[in-house]
């Protein structure tokens, strides 16, 4: 139950979040560019810390604790479903690539690598259209989701009475959901990206003093308790099957692992890798995260913005997570884990550890700093979905010029459209689950393979781009509702295929892209891959151009990073369960990696730029 000094807390953080919407709102006001992108002003390390914030949500936080509860140690390895490591993609070349393009949105990327002609046009809407379907779906379920967080610790019987109208209880969630989406709304809306980043270093740091403490506490459990966890639940390796019987300890846990589907732990973990690479290779997806990236001052900056995420985010979430994760497990029986329906739901182990075991204040800490975590990705997927009305359908279709004031306007009457329709999604969502849920798994089982061949195949189009995310995201609709009980990773080569026969048909039944815009996509962003024939055109002009010979040196800092990103997941779980073995084995393989990103990644960031100006 939440205390006065819990609700005081909590009522601090809020205020603090108007006043940041109130201090930059002017700064905000002064330009599209000061809006949507802070004015390439702001520093690469804030933006770090902002971007490490938004990735820092409730609900993938809740699945985390979960995660870790079933599987132990192994479980580190599932987040590369999403996948985690391509941030070390991007770290290490993809956002300096991206951010060379001088541009707002990833939509009006696209018209730099195949311009404005029919193709062009094709590509660019299917891009529109791919950001704004998913900044709602996400805006959406994260409304209901902080919705049915906050009345697990704000019951409604306690406000009922204060309320002046009824509202029914199957309601309730998405009245809390809509007054905290409030002030998320304000300083999304007066304070523009300057606002949101402001806001997330407050609450990194509001989540950093929270994880440090949560971990302390499960530390110390450990410590001066048993752990009853079944035989290779503390190892990171596994064989064939997963091979974790928690029969003897908690048999529902067994349940849980054959639901999920990821008992042949093997197959499992080839198919992520391999769909972890190519998402990677793609580049990011156009939401808040691009939004960052575009927003930087400089290449080199986007990507040592990219790279600060990880080193600032794995450390911190997985003290967290294996804090609680120490007291769930120390404390099973006294968590509260029963749905109505009399069933265990593994799911509540995160907010049944917060109420069960978080002292006065810490729990006010908490719940701010998940509330912090749910914001920020709010606010940055709001502020993606307005950078796509304003700069791309607005702007683009507007004929006569329009002032910093009309686009002002702009910019609050787009970002409360795309609240209020999510806001209507998120009251109709026991109705759209599954709709929804086909149209994330359509969008991104569309997005990957035309995305990469856009970055590494010159004789790729618009018309490629535009047939290859369609023809990936038919199959994506369908094979969910034919194969309903099928782990949709195991599907994901049969949406590959469809993508790359859209692809190529659709790429050779249109002319090459304008060889003007793709001399200046290629000279500009110089990345590697299938450019021969186009390189040896440009030599007429630029006698000097040479390909980028870079491609061996980025694989090996990727392969490098993702060692180190993994070191930085392993070494808080480990630390926490006071294993000292593998604490005193992953040391010295981060500081090894560090020295080698160093030397290879760090200090050769300008490289490519030398490339450029020797032509």
């Amino acid at each position: 139950m939440l205390r006065t000094t819990d609700i005081v807390i909590i009522a601090i953080y809020l205020t603090a979040t108007i006043i940041i919407g109130l201090i930059l709102r002017k700064m905000a006001a002064k330009s599209k560019g000061d809006y949507l992108l802070g004015g390439n002003s702001i520093p690469w390390y804030m933006l770090g810390l902002s971007n490490a914030s938004g990735m820092f949500d409730i609900s993938g936080t809740i699945w985390l604790v979960t995660l870790m509860f079933v599987y132990g140690i192994k479980s580190a390895w599932i987040p590369w479903l999403w996948p985690i490591f391509n941030q070390i993609f991007m770290m290490v070349y993809l956002s300096s690539w991206l951010r060379k393009s001088n541009v707002t949105t990833g939509a009006e990327w696209i018209q730099t690598r195949f311009g404005t002609g029919r193709g062009g046009k094709l590509s660019h809407l299917i891009v529109v259209l791919f950001a704004l379907l998913s900044c709602l779906g996400f805006l959406a379920y994260g409304f209901i989701g902080l919705g049915k967080f906050v009345e697990i610790f704000l019951p409604w019987e306690l406000l009922n009475p204060y309320v002046p109208f009824e509202v029914p209880l199957r309601y309730v969630p998405h009245l809390y959901g809509i007054m905290f989406t409030l002030f998320a709304i304000f300083y999304t809306l007066l304070g523009g990206m300057r606002g949101i980043v402001w806001a997330d270093v407050l609450q990194f740091g509001i989540m950093t003093i929270s994880a440090v403490v949560i971990g302390y506490l499960g530390f110390k459990a450990i410590g001066t308790n048993p752990l009853n966890v079944p035989q290779g639940w503390m190892s990171p390796f596994f064989e064939w099957k997963l091979n974790l019987d928690w029969k003897e300890i908690i048999p529902q846990v067994n349940q849980k692992i054959a639901s999920d589907g990821y008992g042949l732990f093997t197959v499992f973990f080839m198919l992520m890798v391999f769909k972890g690479i190519l998402v990677s290779l793609a580049g990011p997806a156009p939401n808040y995260d691009m939004q960052k990236i575009l927003s930087t001052k400089s290449p080199q900056e986007a990507s040592k913005m990219s790279g600060l995420v990880s080193v600032v985010l794995m450390p911190i979430r997985y003290l967290m997570i294996a804090g609680f994760t120490a007291l769930a497990l120390i404390y099973y029986e006294r968590l509260d884990l029963l749905k109505a329906t009399g069933d265990v739901d593994f799911e509540l182990l995160l907010p049944s550890a917060i109420l069960e075991f978080a002292p006065v204040g810490l729990l006010g800490l908490l719940l701010a700093g998940l509330l912090a975590a749910f914001m920020s990705t709010f606010a940055g997927t709001l502020n993606a979905a307005q950078a796509y009305l304003i700069n791309d359908i607005y702007l683009n279709y507007k004929k006569e010029k329009v002032n910093p004031a009309q686009v002002k306007y702009v910019n609050y009457g787009s970002g409360l459209l795309v609240v209020l329709v999510s806001i209507i999604l998120g009251f109709f969502v026991e109705d759209v689950n599954s709709v929804l849920q086909w149209l994330v798994s359509a969008l991104y089982g569309s997005y990957v393979l035309a995305n990469i061949l856009k970055w590494h195949w010159w004789r790729f189009n618009g018309h490629g781009f535009f047939w290859g995310m369609v023809s990936g995201m038919i199959p994506a609709l369908v094979l969910p509702i034919v194969f309903a009980e099928t782990l949709e990773l195991y599907y994901f080569p049969v949406l590959l295929l469809t993508s790359l026969l859209g692809c190529l048909i659709g790429t050779y039944s249109a002319p090459p892209t304008n060889h003007e815009i793709l001399s200046n996509f290629y000279i500009s962003i110089r990345p590697w891959g299938l450019w021969k024939p186009l390189r040896e055109a440009l030599k007429e002009h630029h006698p000097k151009i040479e390909k980028n010979k870079y491609f061996k040196r980025d694989m090996f800092n990727i392969f490098i990073g993702i060692i180190a990103q993994t070191s930085l997941v392993l070494l808080p779980m480990y630390l926490i369960f006071r294993q000292t073995l593998p604490v005193f084995i992953l040391l010295p393989i981060l500081i090894g990696c560090i020295y080698l990103l160093k030397k290879y990644w760090w200090d050769t960031l300008n490289d490519t730029n030398d490339l450029i100006d020797k032509e």
